[in-house]
């Protein structure tokens, strides 16, 4: 085998190489998480004529949490009364659990209270939710969820402050 036959085997496979290459792609698919801010999941494309498998009915979109995982969200609540004003806006988190079930977390006053979110019976998208510091403050609130990620409400705490609640952003 000459040097002349070899310099096309090499050419023909650099050719398949580079094709190859030249054909593997990848797309970006925007996602939404549950906080509003955007995810870029990058996947690559199967080769040409593979069989693109069909998500079952009812699972999340990209970025979502699955059925049944936790979502923690962002709670803000805005002073609703003279008390209220003192403090400002107020911030926490609560874990909803897509139980019924939620962990509820706010820093108050240097305080961190602590506790649950609770649904109420026999309603998917109103509950109840309460905390306690292990320095004595305690709130308590009601709220209503437009979706699993966002819903308003209203809390008072123990000194007499009320708040507006704002779930989600």
């Amino acid at each position: 085998m000459g040097k002349k036959e070899a310099l096309p085997r090499w050419r023909t496979a650099l050719a398949v190489v580079g094709g190859a290459f030249a054909l593997t792609a990848c797309y970006v698919v925007p996602a939404a998480g549950p906080d509003g801010t955007v995810h870029y999941g990058y996947y690559p494309l199967p080769p040409p004529g593979t069989p693109l498998p069909i998500p079952p009915a009812g699972a999340p979109a990209p970025g979502m949490p699955a059925a049944g995982s936790p979502a923690t969200l962002t709670v803000r609540l805005y002073p609703a009364n003279e008390r209220a004003t003192k403090t400002g806006v107020v911030n926490g988190t609560v874990s909803n659990m897509m139980t019924g079930k939620g962990r509820f977390v706010v820093n108050y006053e240097g305080e961190v209270l602590s506790g649950e979110a609770t649904r109420v019976s026999n309603d998917d998208k109103r509950g109840v939710a309460s905390a306690f510091s292990s320095g004595g403050m305690y709130m308590s609130c009601e709220y209503q969820m437009s979706t699993p990620y966002q819903g308003t409400g209203s809390c008072s705490f123990a000194n007499g402050a009320k708040y507006q609640m704002h779930i989600g952003n």
